[in-house]
This record gives structure tokens, sequence and C-alpha cells, in this order.
């Protein structure tokens, strides 16, 4: 009953990764009874002849109010089943558990907190509604935890870089404070992480869609300098910050070089992409020799080349700014990627040029589909090419390194990223095209 109950009910959450396809069979792989009236539930979802499993945290209760009345699950007999993540009343388990460093059934679920720090068990806990493939919770204005709904065996590459950083007391990361584990075929898994909850700090991508707005409404005569919003100073303290970053991250794990034989296998990988993306995307074509030539400046390179950790993912949307400075979040690295790639070493420059293709899409996402977007081009041409600059200042004044041959491979990863863009636009948001399309003309470095 109850399996069958979660099988209805799975398929219409946001966070389930398999939405369009039926489910062929549910089977519940663990459950913890964590207090009385509430469970922790891993649940193994088959479709298709492939299994994914998902993170389910189940309340019960005689009688449901209001309140929770969107989380309902369904009933058993006298017993209203309800996704307990909504009532702040049963998550006080999260704070109490990680406080306590508490164990439940023989190990099979483990709450954790990392070594020094305090957790304030008082605060009462709030679901923020916006993310699509996990759920987080807000605890006041101190702690957000973030619960991994689909589970891949393995400590998540986020919980293994913040609290390797926060052990070098390095800047720009918000301070974690627990995390939730539990075994999946026989390997540590994390299941939650809480960390720093920063109340008062702004999205990257809010305050820079603002400072183009801004320049957008001024008169056509004011440059993206004298625009009261203009953004550079900060792209350049998002450089330096991120360059920093870096530099932590290089201490903290280890690091390679990849011979130039690598370098040039990539330049092919990056040269299949460009030729799939062309057959399903024929815009694309009239850009293949420049994006060629860009690949074939990487292949001429006569160097090995430095990787490490990196972010993995990185964009205005992962980074805050607090009153003092900014701040990178969520080190998980492309969320559908597989956990090793998630946790591979890379070149640097690979996040500064995910940082550079998000000022071109902070740019011109207000004119896709806009009427009157041809004349307001050449200023989302000026802004994006004046807070690339900056940040790019910024990086190299932070300790980053883009030598000569630096820019060539930044150019490679950059047009790789528009190409894979541009397929995903015309996929799924035809009227941005143009976005990436614009990535194609001839830029400095």
């Amino acid at each position: 009953m109850l399996s069958e109950l979660l099988a209805a009910w799975i398929s219409r959450q946001r966070w389930f990764g398999g939405k369009g396809r039926p489910i062929d069979e549910l089977s519940i792989d663990s459950d913890v009874e964590l207090t009385p009236g509430l469970r922790h539930l891993i649940v193994a979802v088959w479709q298709e002849g492939s299994r994914d499993r998902y993170q389910v945290l189940l309340g019960e209760r005689d009688s449901l109010p209001d309140r929770l009345s969107h989380a309902l699950i369904g009933t058993v007999g006298d017993h209203y089943l309800y996704d307990a993540v909504h009532d702040s009343d049963r998550m006080s388990w999260l704070l109490e558990g990680m406080a306590r460093d508490e164990t439940r059934v023989s190990g099979a679920l483990r709450m954790r907190h990392v070594p020094g720090v305090t957790i304030d068990t008082s605060q009462r806990s709030l679901v923020l509604g916006a993310e699509q493939s996990n759920t987080s919770l807000v605890y006041g204005d101190a702690y957000i935890c973030k619960l991994f709904r689909r589970l891949i065996p393995g400590v998540n590459p986020e919980l293994e870089v913040v609290t390797a950083l926060a052990a070098r007391h390095a800047p720009h990361i918000a301070q974690p404070y627990g995390w939730i584990e539990a075994d999946l075929d026989g390997t540590g898994t994390t299941l939650a992480i809480m960390q720093e909850y920063l109340a008062t700090a702004n999205d990257g991508w809010d305050l820079a869609l603002t400072s183009v707005r801004d320049l957008y409404a001024s008169m056509p005569e004011i440059s993206a300098a004298e625009a009261g919003g203009d953004f550079a100073a900060e792209s350049l303290r998002l450089g330096v910050a991120t360059a920093r970053v870096h530099h932590e991250l290089a201490q903290a794990f280890p690091t390679e070089t990849v011979e130039i034989h690598e370098i040039k296998r990539m330049a092919e990988t990056f040269r299949r992409r460009l030729g799939r993306a062309v057959a399903e995307v024929p815009e694309l074509r009239q850009h293949v020799e420049a994006v060629e030539d860009a690949y074939h400046q990487v292949e001429l390179l006569t160097n090995a080349v430095p990787v490490q950790r990196v972010h993995g993912d990185y964009h205005l949307g992962q980074v805050m700014r607090t009153p003092t400075d900014w701040v990178v979040l969520d080190f998980e690295g492309e969320p559908g990627q597989p956990l090793a790639e998630r946790r591979a070493l890379y070149s640097p420059l690979r996040d500064v040029a995910g940082m550079l293709r998000s000022f071109d899409y902070a740019a011109r996402h207000l004119l896709a589909g806009r009427s009157g977007a041809a004349d307001l081009e050449p200023r989302a041409e000026e802004w994006a090419d004046r807070n690339r600059e900056a940040f790019l200042e910024g990086y190299r004044s932070g300790g980053g390194v883009i030598t000569r041959a630096d820019a060539a491979l930044l150019r490679a990863f950059e047009l790789s990223k528009a190409v894979y863009e541009v397929v995903y636009e015309a996929r799924n948001r035809p009227t941005w095209v143009s976005i990436p399309l614009a990535a194609f003309r001839p830029r400095p470095v």
C-alpha cells in the first residue's frame, strides 16, 4: 500500500528525475524511524529497466493541519502520510541529530557535525521553493540544509570541498556545519549538507540583471561605465575571489599536469561535439570555421597544462554578494554528470569560461523574444565586454594565471560551452538561441 502511494506521489514532484515515463516498480530499500511520527526512507524507482533511488522524509499524523495539506502523500487507515520536509515541528530532528552526532539503526543513518562548530537547535525550518532537483530547508537566519533527493552512491563533491576549504579557514565559502550520510551499495553516501545561511547576501545573477536593466533604461548616450548600476567593480572583485578559491582548492587537493597529447584529445572531443551540434542546429554552420580555428590553436600548444579540483558549474547564479565580499556556493559540479567526473581534475580556466559565458547571458537575457532587441544589442555587447574584462583583470590580480597559451585554452573552453548552449536552447528555449550564438564573434582575452 505504501509503495503504491509513493509511486503516485513521487511522479508529481519537481525533483523527480523520471517525469514523462511510467514507473514500473517502486520498492523501499531503507526505512528508519527517526522520531515517533517521522521515518527516513530510501526508495528505489524502476523505469524502463533502470533504477534510481530517492530520499523521502515520511511524516505520519492522526490529523493533518491545513498548513501541511499540500504535502499529503496519502492515507493508510486513520493515519495521514505526508512529505515531512514541510513540517517544521518534525524537521527539528535535523539540527538535533547533527548536533549530537547521532547514529540510527546500527549505523544505517548517520548525522554528523563539523568538528568544533556549535549548532543552535532552537532554529525553525522553512522550505525554499525554487529548487528543481533537491530540497533546501532554511533554519531561521542561521543555516541552510540541502537534502539530496536523487541519491548517487559516494561522498558529494560539495561536502568534500567545503569541509576541506573550511579546515583551511579559506575565505569566499559558506561555513559548513553538518551533514547526513548512509551506506548505499556499500559506499558512504551524502544525503544532506548543512551550511551557513547567507541571509543578508544577494544573488550574483540578480545583481547583474539589475545592472543590465539600469543600462537599458538609461539614455542612449550613457555608456555602461556611466550608468547608475555599473557592475564592473563587482565583476573585478568576483574575479579576485575566483582566483583565491582556485588557489585554496589547489592547496587542499592534489594537482597534476595533463600532457599535450591529452589536450589534443580534448580538442578532438570538442570538434566532434561541434559536428553533432551543427547537424542539429544549422545556424551554427556559419561559425564552424572560427570555432575550428580556436580548437586548432589548442592543438598547437606545446606545454603540459596544470589541472586541479575546480567548481565545475560556475556562473553568476552560483555566487552571492555579502556585505563584505563574494561567496562561492554549490561545489557539486554538474549534477547530471557521474560522480567521478564531477570530482575529476580540470584546468581552472573551465570555471573562468563558465563565468564569462554567464556575463553574456546576463547581458542578453532580457532581449530574448523582445521587440526592439536589435537596437539594444550594442548595449548588451558593451555591458558583457566591460564585465568580462573586469572579471579577467580581477582574476589575474587575485593570482590567477592566464598566459598567452592559456588564452587559447580559455577561448576553446568558452566556445565549447557556447556550442552546448546553442543545442540546449534550440531544444528547450528556441527564442534564446541568439544568446549563445553571439559568443562566436571575435573577442579579446
